[in-house]
């Protein structure tokens, strides 16, 4: 086959058909782009954890040694045992209790939080991640961790600065940075010779070794590994240890509920991609045909048009498939780098295989998409392709015109619903082109509102915009100050070297706080809480229960069956407390506590995370039978309408000088509501696009139609309509279709993201669709199929007559 006059074939259909060219190309740069995007969320959310662990150079095991007790040679001999193949450290860590000034100049205290002295990010253990800002270079300067503590649900911008006690009194430490650490090595990183400064007198020494090890795939390793570190150091030298298989474990129960999510959405990239690609190339061969049926009268061979016509499709294609792993990449930074927040782990970066995959995946369906109607305009003869080049086609659309015309609506809009009817194949590809970009956006408006719900109803934010911490006296005169999910921390006791003053007894702590909020004018209501873990018979685990003293119903916890508790010796709880010990709501279960025994009846089963959904929710009375001694541990605080939260916040603070803190919203939603935003606009645009090249292929089609319509008195303005209307009736069903569709899938999606949580949904946080809304989204599809159609339509609208009238 002699390739120079197919060559020049080629070359001479792509500079006249410019825009078909720059239409093929850009389909494959956005479907490319977007296929690296949805295949890079799927393989980084398979094993997160596990990829970050390996790009990060994770620690298998951080060791805390007491530098008293080892001396620097000591640690440097451990990296010589033949168990270890690396090793970071010692970091000289402190645990700290910082403040900060809030929105409004409220002050806000933070739980408990580890900093470690790092001088630089990299190393060869536990490569730190920047994510913004830079890393510590001078004193006074802190990188904090992009999570540092989750209970808190605070934001902390660059700039914010941080006031805790030190060795002489208190330091301030400007936030320059937020990093990652696979590990959660610390919760913050400052330079070396900080710590000194920040560790308050009293306090004992500490310091960190980061280990990787040869063999630690399992619990048994990692603890045979630990025992040949210990034994290598002096005796009582390591003080504690943490293994990475807990933090796997903890955040492959984190990531589990945002996978189904992801995978969806990628899915629905992925067949949108590879639908419009076959779409646009396909349609460019058989907007070809009329031109292949003139090669063919000139001499070609069927061999020959078939290969001119592949590589006319073949260079734009490449050229897109190219350009569009660089824009993957570029649009998957921003993507991954939310992704790995929600996830919890230190970075995700596309992987290998995808910048390959993706670009000869997308060049083999664009060879095929080509070839099959190639290879049916190369077995025709000249005559018949130039036949089936023209449009529209013999039999097909005639009934359709001859209905639409009846109707009393304007005829360039009765001509352009009808349009689709001459070509019934490419329509339907259309269609489903704009079907699942329309389901995309149904979808992702129910999962947006479920997810702000499922926040509300996690955080209490609306419910409880504010509350009161209250620290306690625990043993030893430690202070234990509440932390997140119900847990609590433990920090040095007060007074003795520390000079601070005594810690009020809980009694008058209770009588301060309670008094500071009646007479607080915002207030509406407020009940006080106590978080305690008891025992259940039958369960080896202990349960996180939370008491109530007062009317609590207000406090914005969902019922997902049953009801409230309504006295003592009742209580509500989570999905996981059902799961783990087989109950159900009506059974009675016994706690206990320092020996006390106590029957506890499970009237309802309540929308609560924490502790894994193993929780129990009751009222004073029940705690009190259980332990005597208990006492509030946290106010909630409900506020009349108008009043400003962090106007309130600040005046309590003055009035009641403990934790007063403003109710946060985990950032993992946000962060997930603005994934879905940019998932659902690559998707919108890909539908666009497919429309696009509907349209472009229709007015290819159409134009010596569209001279005769211009010149019997078509104006513009009427031709923008004709043209819009070809796909508006397409865009309109689609929408209408997408509208149940987006429901199901958004009812699908949400129950399997609520299972890999170990919880059940209340039925409010599925019923997010109102009728108002569920109109506004029918119309999605329209909207996908205008935004598409009206650029082409455009330039239907500005050819000249003769210009069209001559394209016969």
């Amino acid at each position: 086959m002699r390739l120079g006059p197919v060559t020049r074939a080629a070359a001479g259909g792509l500079t006249r058909r410019r825009v078909q060219t720059i239409v093929i190309g850009l389909v494959l740069l956005v479907s490319t782009s977007a296929c690296v995007l949805a295949l890079a969320l799927v393989a980084d959310s398979s094993t997160p954890f596990d990829h970050a662990f390996a790009t990060q150079r994770g620690a298998h095991v951080i060791a805390v040694v007491n530098p008293a007790r080892a001396t620097a040679a000591d640690l440097a001999a451990t990296r010589q045992l033949p168990e270890v193949t690396a090793a970071a450290g010692p970091f000289a860590e402190v645990t700290v209790t910082p403040k900060f000034t809030g929105p409004g100049g409220a002050q806000v205290g933070m739980s408990p939080m580890l900093v470690a002295g790092r001088a630089s990010p990299g190393g060869p253990v536990d490569d730190v991640t920047l994510q913004s800002g830079h890393w510590v270079a001078g004193p006074g300067q802190l990188v904090l961790a992009s999570d540092p503590s989750p209970g808190d649900n605070v934001s902390m911008p660059l700039g914010t600065r941080l006031t805790m006690p030190g060795a002489a009194g208190n330091v301030t430490l400007t936030v320059v940075g937020i990093a990652d650490s696979v590990d959660s090595s610390a919760a913050g990183w400052v330079l070396p010779s900080e710590i000194a400064k920040l560790r308050v007198p009293g306090t004992p020494l500490a310091a960190q070794m980061q280990y990787r090890f040869r063999d630690a795939g399992n619990a048994a390793a990692v603890r045979t590994d630990v025992a040949a570190v210990t034994a290598a150091l002096p005796r009582g030298a390591v003080t504690g240890t943490q293994s990475y298989l807990a933090i796997r474990a903890q955040e492959k129960s984190n990531i589990a509920p945002w996978v189904p999510f992801v995978v969806a959405f990628a899915v629905l990239g992925l067949a949108l991609s590879a639908l419009i690609v076959a779409n646009v190339v396909s349609g460019a061969v058989v907007a070809g045909y009329w031109r292949i049926g003139v090669l063919k009268s000139i001499g070609f061979s069927p061999g020959q048009v078939v290969a001119a016509y592949t590589g006319q499709a073949m260079v734009p294609a490449v050229a897109g498939c190219v350009a569009g792993v660089a824009l993957g990449n570029l649009l998957a930074a921003p993507v991954l780098r939310q992704t790995a927040n929600v996830y919890g782990v230190g970075a995700l970066h596309v992987p290998t295989w995808v910048d390959l995959a993706v670009p000869l995946a997308m060049c083999c369906l664009t060879a095929i998409s080509a070839l099959l109607p190639a290879l049916r305009a190369g077995r025709f003869s000249a005559v018949q392709a130039i036949a089936a080049g023209r449009a529209p086609r013999t039999g097909h659309g005639y009934a359709a015109h001859r209905v639409l015309g009846r109707l009393a609506l304007p005829r360039p809009v009765t001509i352009g619903l009808a349009a689709p009817f001459a070509r019934p194949a490419r329509t339907v590809i259309t269609l489903t082109a704009v079907l699942l970009g329309a389901t995309a956006v149904t979808f992702a408006v129910g999962l947006s509102s479920s997810l702000n719900r499922v926040a509300n109803g996690l955080s209490h934010a609306s419910a409880e915009p504010v509350q009161v911490l209250v620290p306690t006296a625990g043993p030893g005169g430690a202070r234990i100050v509440k932390g997140g999910g119900g847990h609590v921390k433990a920090s040095p006791a007060p007074g003795g070297s520390s000079g601070q003053a005594r810690l009020p007894t809980p009694a008058e702590m209770e009588r301060t706080v309670t008094a500071a909020l009646r007479a607080q004018p915002g207030t509406l209501h407020y009940v006080a809480q106590a978080d305690q873990t008891v025992g259940v018979a039958g369960l080896s685990q202990q349960v996180a229960l939370t008491a109530f003293r007062g009317d609590a119903t207000w406090t914005g916890y969902g019922m997902i069956s049953g009801h409230w508790y309504t006295g003592p010796g009742q209580a509500v709880v989570g999905t996981g407390f059902l799961n783990d010990t087989g109950k159900s709501v009506g059974d009675t279960v016994t706690i206990f506590s320092g020996g006390r025994l106590v029957p506890v009846k499970i009237v309802g089963q309540v929308f609560d995370t924490d502790n894994n959904g193993v929780v129990m929710i009751t009222d004073w009375q029940t705690l009190t039978r259980a332990d005597p001694g208990a006492t509030p541990d946290q106010y909630d605080v409900g506020l009349r309408p108008g009043v400003s939260a962090t106007s309130y916040v600040r005046a309590l603070h003055l009035r009641a000088p403990y934790g007063v803190n403003l109710t946060g919203r985990g950032s993992d939603f946000a962060i997930v509501i603005g994934l879905i935003g940019t998932l659902t606009l690559l998707l919108a645009i890909a539908a666009g696009l497919g429309v696009l090249n509907t349209v472009v292929l229709q007015t290819r089609e159409r134009v010596h139609d569209l001279g005769v319509f211009k010149a019997i008195g078509m104006t513009p303005r009427q031709a923008i309509t004709m043209v819009v209307c070809w796909v508006a009736g397409i865009g309109l069903l689609a929408g209408l279709i997408a509208v149940p569709a987006g429901i199901m899938l958004h009812h699908y999606v949400l129950p399997v993201m609520a299972a890999a949580a170990n919880t059940g949904l209340p039925a409010s946080i599925l019923r997010v669709y109102g009728g108002g809304q569920i109109a506004v989204l029918a119309l999605a599809g329209l909207v996908i199929a205008v935004a598409g159609a009206l650029l082409p339509a455009s330039w239907a609208a500005g050819t000249r007559t003769a210009t069209a009238l001559r394209a016969e």
